[in-house]
């Protein structure tokens, strides 16, 4: 039954809304956020100052998302090139951390000559790209009905190279305990540029503990580094360990009968359990980083554009956009509890 909220509240947001706040100290000074929350008891914010990634999650008053030691961190003190590479790690944090637009992996550098400018003939990528630490324009959100949303696009450009724009739809029901995302991404410039897309899914504690369990259709493991084994990947979770060092896995999925694909994470002795799908159209592969590192336990589940296998090989998706050219992305995280 659909309840005329009018009738019964003079402010519908109290029962399910969003708002825009801004955080006033520690290296997040001055990052917006915009605080979403449902009747179903789902909290969440979206950091606008950082591509509208998905930051803390809460389910009926339990955290379910990735909040590590390093905070939110103000785009204006992240540098691309600082620590070889790697700085995104001194500000990755939040259930949503965006790879892209034309790089998803480890740093490293690509050829940059079919732009045309003899000072860029070699492109120098950071960890999983540039766009997570974008801020957002054009921001807004508000309620359709029971439909709560917010809208942003973000713009990654360079002079004589990318000009790539990220365009992001997040909406949940008043009632509901799912988040559906849709980004739209298009080449604004004149010449085919690079595009692969990835997003890092962190799942923390108490969700994940070594009670957890993942679930989903597998077909293959193409690719996983040296020190885990196709027996552990993911199913089973160890605890936290001082000395852990990370491990990777490509997974092949068996996509539904409408292109769709999906995993789980449930922990019985935290009663609440997690699915992520997607559309597998443009979002062909997934890979799972575990992190059983003592202080920074985490699990990513990671749909991409391209994995690990596919981009050693130049196989895979068309990795190049043409002028003007769209490419659309589309997931849904859920959450319950039992």
């Amino acid at each position: 039954m659909t309840v005329d909220i009018a009738r019964y509240s003079g402010d519908p947001d109290a029962q399910g809304g969003v708002r825009l706040v801004e955080l006033t100290e520690g290296a997040g000074r001055g990052i917006r956020l915009l605080e979403f929350h449902t009747t179903a008891g789902l909290r969440f914010d979206v950091l606008v100052d950082r591509s509208m990634d998905i930051g803390r999650v809460e389910y009926r008053s339990q955290n379910v998302g990735w909040n590590s030691a390093t905070g939110y961190r103000h785009p204006a003190y992240w540098n691309a090139a600082e620590e070889n590479g790697i700085s995104l790690m001194r500000g990755m944090s939040g259930l949503l951390v965006t790879g892209g637009l034309d790089h998803i992996f480890s740093a490293s550098e690509a050829d940059g000559r079919r732009f045309g400018y003899p000072a860029r003939n070699q492109l120098h990528h950071p960890l999983h790209g540039r766009i997570s630490n974008t801020p957002a324009h054009h921001v807004n959100y508000g309620r359709d009905g029971t439909i709560i949303w917010a809208e942003a696009a973000m713009r990654q450009v360079a002079e004589f190279g990318e000009n790539l724009e990220l365009r992001r739809r997040i909406e949940i029901d008043q009632d509901g305990s799912e988040i559906r995302l849709t980004d739209l991404v298009t080449n604004r410039g004149f010449t085919p540029t690079a595009h692969y897309m990835l997003y890092h899914t962190n799942l923390g504690w108490p969700l994940l503990s070594e009670d957890a369990r993942f679930s989903a259709d597998i077909l293959d493991y193409p690719w996983m580094t040296s020190n885990m084994q196709a027996s552990d990947a993911l199913t089973t979770f160890p605890p936290p360990q001082d000395d852990f060092v990370e491990q990777c896995a490509q997974v092949q999925l068996k996509p539904d009968d409408a292109g769709w694909m999906h995993v789980g994470l449930d922990n019985p002795s935290a009663r609440r359990g997690f699915s992520l799908a997607w559309d597998s159209t443009t979002l062909p592969s997934l890979v799972q980083w575990i992190n059983a590192r003592s202080g920074s336990y985490a699990v990513a589940l990671e749909p991409c554009s391209h994995g690990t296998k596919e981009m050693r090989e130049g196989s895979g998706l068309p990795h190049d956009l043409a002028p003007g050219d769209s490419r659309r992305y589309q997931l849904v995280f859920a959450f319950n509890a039992y």
